[in-house]
């Protein structure tokens, strides 16, 4: 019986904490744009040209540009 004079206090307090970071989310605009994120997947990034020695022009997006740089960089 005495556990319940810790628990119920914590529980109350890390609720009240919860609710608290969901308002803060809430103010902060958290969840204005829900499906821009959801569409932004289905475009791709600016195209750009990458040209390498004795590879033709190839066209990539920057995202697979940046991954390829970033490869090169860790070997």
């Amino acid at each position: 019986m005495n556990d319940f004079l810790y628990l119920i206090p914590v529980a109350l307090a890390m609720g009240a904490i919860g609710l608290g970071v969901f308002l803060w989310s809430l103010r902060s605009g958290q969840y204005e744009d829900l499906d821009g994120a959801a569409e932004r997947i289905l475009f791709d990034d600016e195209v750009i040209d990458l040209t390498r020695k004795g590879d033709s022009s190839t066209k990539m997006n920057a995202a697979t540009t940046e991954r390829l740089q970033a490869a090169g960089q860790q070997e």
